[in-house]
């Protein structure tokens, strides 16, 4: 049987590509942002499925025939571009928790703004660092890590070919674990100045009792806030670097990992 002259077999492996590839596209922090058009993502899955589609083929296996193990293939792939996606996720995470924490001290908890990334509601500080980390990750050429990374995914992860193996576990545990650590390093300077700041009007309103310290002490702390939030900046931009240049191998030895040759 051949679909629009295709043979089966190549038409399946097509179908392989494409759900790989849309299902990284669609979940990634940028390419998956609501304010592209499902449209456009669906049309850039297409062209890149088509694209990536003669590398699969020349590493693909012979795919079952039976109704149950092809879901399973198909479930394989999805797994492996949620994973790929996640690790980028959790790196842009930290950055976002970052920016809560700030927003927190400085008095902005209840100011919350509808981020277009993902549609929900994120403090402004949050919304800040996410958008900065974004742009600077596209101005490091990341988008051409990942894309670069999903062509080499074919050649280490055979379609269907994925295995969940123990060290894949513990690299996307220890991912998630840098996120919290990740994030209070990079608050930690403004959270010490807040909280400086609040003892010293703190002090104030014991000793100067007349002084009126919410008037004072609310407007005080955004300034603080805000010039440190803005020399954290350049934090940011140090870390964006350097997880860029290193984002490649981190997906090279994931994709291993779930290929099999690594254990």
């Amino acid at each position: 049987m051949e679909i629009l002259n295709i043979p089966t077999e190549e038409f399946r492996i097509f179908l392989m590509v494409l759900l790989r590839v849309s299902t990284l596209l669609f979940l990634f922090p940028f390419f998956g942002s609501p304010v592209i058009p499902v449209r456009v993502k669906t049309a850039l899955s297409l062209v890149l499925a088509f694209t990536l589609w003669p590398v699969a083929a020349k590493t693909a296996p012979v795919f079952p025939d039976g109704t149950v193990p092809m879901l399973i293939s198909m479930g394989a792939e999805l797994i492996l571009g949620v994973c790929l996606a996640l690790s980028a996720r959790i790196f842009f995470a930290a950055i976002q928790l970052a920016g809560g924490i700030i927003s927190f001290q400085m008095g902005f908890s209840m100011i919350n703004t509808i981020d277009p990334q993902s549609g929900a509601p994120m403090a402004i500080m949050s919304q800040v660092g996410y958008l900065v980390a974004m742009l600077l990750f596209l101005a490091f050429g990341g988008h051409h890590v990942v894309l670069t990374a999903l062509a080499d995914s074919f050649y280490l992860v055979k379609p269907g070919g994925l295995l969940l193996t123990q060290s894949l576990w513990n690299t996307m545990e220890t991912l998630v674990s840098a996120m919290f650590t990740v994030g209070i390093r990079v608050a930690a300077p403004t959270m010490v100045a807040l909280f400086f700041t609040s003892c010293a009007f703190g002090m104030c309103a014991r000793f100067v009792p007349q002084m009126n310290i919410l008037v004072l002490a609310f407007p005080v702390k955004i300034a603080v806030g805000l010039f440190l939030f803005g020399l954290t900046l350049q934090v940011i931009h140090i870390m964006v670097g350097r997880f860029v240049e290193d984002y490649a191998t981190l997906l090279t030895h994931m994709m291993e990992m779930m290929g099999g040759t690594r254990g």
